[in-house]
């Protein structure tokens, strides 16, 4: 990129260090002229020593070695700050370069820059930062974008296949095709929503209220114990008045969709989950434990992910749309608050949720 006309910082720079060094260099050769004038300076003639004038000094033997003292370090000045302020703004190059090549599309680049650190470092580092999340966000949406895109198109073209169907075969059963679709377009709706709530959520655009997490917990497990006693799960509610600050409907939201896959995602008969609430000095505690099938720890760190199962659905008269572990996840982090996941030893899950009590600021 072109620059525009005028000096660049390279040769600012130079200049004030010439400047000083020149002007330093002045006020010493007149704090030393003053000097030898008031304590005389005797010249040697052919009459003899004379005491000189002040005027005849300066003419005579001081203002040339004064004068060619100022244009050394004239000149030593400029070539000096010119190598100094290229040295000192070396940095800048590197970190101009990874900026361009972001701007350019590449996100993987990174500036590195050796060194102790300085306040350069301490840019170019978080420079370096920025990137690193900026990929990883750039290639989580572009991984959502994907999935979400192959999740819509799947019903979208189950229907066009059931109304060519239609068209095509005027003997067939219309109260089946209509049902099918109906089923479709569920489940098409059902996505739909669970995105655009995943969009609010993530954009913390809701107001802060101070909420009970154990009686949201008793609110989601009375909402969903009919699908549980349909598989035969055992729901297991229990602890103690949780204060929390956040949004009553968002919370709600993530404890039902907590509490939702772990039933879905249980054993095929007699499973088990347990819900349960516990204030803390620093962390408001939600947690949700069911049985079922053994995940590892690394298929449980990619649970959050949107689209992603650890195991298949055992009960799936109540099917989903592969998004609500990461609503939950988007909704804790909206919240200033952690959600993990750690593996049963015995087989299922144990979904962790930390969120800030009210008496703490929502940025802690």
């Amino acid at each position: 990129m072109n620059r525009p006309p005028g000096l660049s910082v390279r040769l600012k720079l130079t200049l004030s260090y010439a400047g000083f060094l020149t002007l330093a260099g002045a006020l010493l050769l007149v704090a030393v002229g003053v000097f030898l004038i008031r304590q005389g300076w005797w010249i040697t003639n052919e009459w003899g020593a004379v005491r000189a004038t002040p005027g005849t000094i300066f003419l005579r033997s001081f203002a040339p070695t004064a004068a060619a003292v100022m244009a050394f370090l004239l000149v030593f000045g400029l070539l000096g700050g010119w190598f100094l302020a290229g040295r000192m703004l070396a940095p800048l190059d590197r970190i101009t370069h990874a900026t361009r090549t972001a701007e350019a599309g590449s996100l993987s680049h990174r500036i590195r820059l050796p060194g102790r650190r300085d306040e350069f470092r301490e840019l170019a580092d978080a420079f370096d930062t920025m990137l690193a999340r900026l990929e990883a966000h750039v290639a989580e949406q572009q991984r959502f974008a994907a999935n979400a895109s192959h999740e819509l198109r799947t019903p979208l073209a189950v229907s066009k296949a059931l109304l060519d169907v239609a068209r095509t075969d005027p003997d067939q059963d219309t109260d089946e095709i209509i049902d099918r679709l109906h089923t479709v377009n569920t489940r098409a709706i059902d996505l739909t929503e669970a995105l655009l709530l995943l969009s609010r959520a993530g954009q913390r655009s809701f107001t802060r209220e101070r909420v009970d997490l154990s009686l949201l917990a008793e609110e989601a497990t009375e909402t969903l114990l009919p699908l549980a006693e349909r598989h035969g799960i055992t729901l297991e509610t229990g602890g103690e008045v949780t204060p929390a600050l956040g949004s009553p409907t968002l919370l709600l939201q993530l404890t039902t969709n907590l509490v939702h896959n772990a039933i879905v995602h249980n054993l095929p008969d007699g499973g088990r989950v347990w819900v349960h609430t516990a204030p803390g000095p620093h962390s408001s505690l939600l947690t949700v434990e069911n049985t079922g099938a053994r995940i590892s720890p690394q298929q449980a760190s990619t649970l959050t992910e949107p689209f992603q199962r650890g195991t298949e659905r055992v009960h799936t008269d109540h099917p989903g749309v592969g998004l609500g572990l990461a609503i939950a996840n988007t909704i804790t982090q909206a919240h200033n608050g952690t959600l993990t996941l750690s593996p049963r030893p015995a087989g299922g899950l144990r979904i962790t949720v930390h969120l800030p009590p009210p008496h703490l600021p929502a940025g802690r």
